[in-house]
């Protein structure tokens, strides 16, 4: 079922470039594995997935352990400033710094270490309240505020749409990260790129993908659903 789930996704993202007239290699299919078992990894890793994402930094420090060392692990959930330190030499992008503060753990570790650590800012693009991330009119000064640290590389933003049944819902949350990306860009600020585009999971990863996306989160459409019992 795994082998067949990939493919429906890899397709899907592949039609979805064709359709924004986008080359399918500037997309990054993440397998959000949080909750699955290291056995379903691997199968997944022997169906050439070589990009997880977790959610829980002990779930990525265990599983980190006992898989390959070619695997590139992505923290995608939200990360408390005490735990930085486990997982900061183990992945090879944050995606949800959403505060200062955070980001100052980020760069106390990485200074420890001598590393640079490669993150992207979250954004609460639809202003939920359940939601982490920082609100769009406050990302003009935290990008000002994070470009300072020496020890982190900002590759871009990330933002986690409302859940819907109709993904063209959320295109326009879609469109304004874009958007967002652009006008940071274009500041030219030092220690700042804006290659990194996540967005999309698997309720609405193609039209996340039309609207620009270069990482796309997909848990469910590969595994299936999460037993949350473990």
């Amino acid at each position: 079922m795994l082998k067949e789930n990939l493919e429906f996704v890899e397709n899907e993202i592949q039609e979805a470039c064709r359709r924004a007239k986008r080359d399918s290699s500037e997309v990054t299919l993440i397998a959000v594995s949080k909750t699955k078992p290291v056995e379903a990894l691997r199968e997944a890793y022997d169906l050439g997935v070589r990009v997880f994402g977790e959610n829980k930094v002990q779930e990525l420090a265990d599983k980190y352990e006992e898989l390959p060392k070619d695997i590139h692990w992505h923290m995608i959930g939200h990360l408390q400033r005490n735990k930085v330190k486990y997982i900061i030499d183990k992945v090879d992008l944050i995606h949800s710094v959403d505060s200062i503060r955070l980001a100052e753990a980020i760069e106390k570790e990485a200074a420890k270490r001598n590393i640079e650590v490669n993150i992207l800012i979250e954004v609460n693009v639809a202003g939920e309240e359940s939601k982490f991330g920082v609100s769009p009119e406050e990302l003009p000064k935290f990008v000002q505020e994070v470009a300072k640290f020496p020890h982190i590389r900002v590759q871009g933003l990330m933002t986690i749409a409302p859940f819907v049944e109709n993904s063209e819902e959320n295109r326009g949350i879609f469109e304004s990260l874009r958007k967002l990306s652009v006008d940071i860009k274009e500041k030219k600020v030092d220690n700042i790129t804006m290659r990194v585009l996540s967005m999309g999971m698997t309720n609405d990863y193609s039209v996340a993908v039309e609207e620009g996306a270069t990482m796309v989160r997909v848990g469910t459409g590969i595994f299936g659903a999460r037993d949350y019992s473990r």
